[in-house]
């Protein structure tokens, strides 16, 4: 990944599968809480994506009530160029992340699950990143992050998002509930404060 331009955002990437489920949820999330202001542009993209179709129902009624926007969105194929381009790869599991570094590998210390980033980002705490904006502050807690890596003992089944395409509402509420979290978590970091 090249250093983003001055006055370019920075690119969170969110991987799953299908991109009409998990990873527009994890975008659609991000996006609305770090805010118009921060720098960092969200966006999402599947390993065997559904192209051109919309978020879920289900999923799209969830992240509704959570305050976040549906509208305007596209499932997309994930390519090396979209990984090339993101300064931070969240996959929604540990196969998906396999994936993104086996298509890029040079990804692999800023290729992370939504779950472990969450994770290292707690760990490493909103003190320990400089002043500034989201986008500077993702800037130091990627590599801070990546430190974490074997430090912070975890079950590795934690890891993963289940998939809840195809299941009812029951499922997709637990796949949120999975998600809402480490979303809230990266973004109280980034922000150095609850949002």
């Amino acid at each position: 990944m090249e250093p983003a331009e001055p006055g370019q955002p920075l690119t969170v990437l969110a991987v799953c599968t299908g991109n009409i489920c998990r990873s527009p949820a994890v975008e659609r999330l991000l996006a609305h809480a770090l805010g118009p202001d921060a720098g960092v542009r969200v966006a999402s993209a599947g390993v065997r994506a559904v192209v051109g179709e919309p978020i879920s129902d289900p999923m799209a009624d969830l992240l509704t009530d959570a305050g976040a926007q549906c509208e305007g969105f596209a499932a997309r194929q994930l390519t090396a160029a979209m990984v090339d381009d993101a300064a931070l790869v969240l996959a929604l599991t540990r196969a998906h992340r396999g994936l993104v570094v086996e298509l890029v590998p040079s990804a692999v210390r800023r290729t992370f699950t939504l779950r472990e980033f969450a994770r290292f980002a707690a760990a490493v705490g909103a003190d320990a990143l400089p002043e500034g904006s989201p986008a500077e502050r993702l800037t130091a807690l990627i590599p801070q992050a990546a430190a974490q890596r074997g430090q912070v003992p975890v079950d590795r089944r934690d890891d993963d998002v289940l998939d809840p395409y195809g299941g009812g509402d029951r499922l997709y509420a637990l796949s949120f509930g999975r998600m809402r979290p480490a979303v809230d978590t990266i973004s109280e970091v980034l922000r150095g404060r609850p949002w």
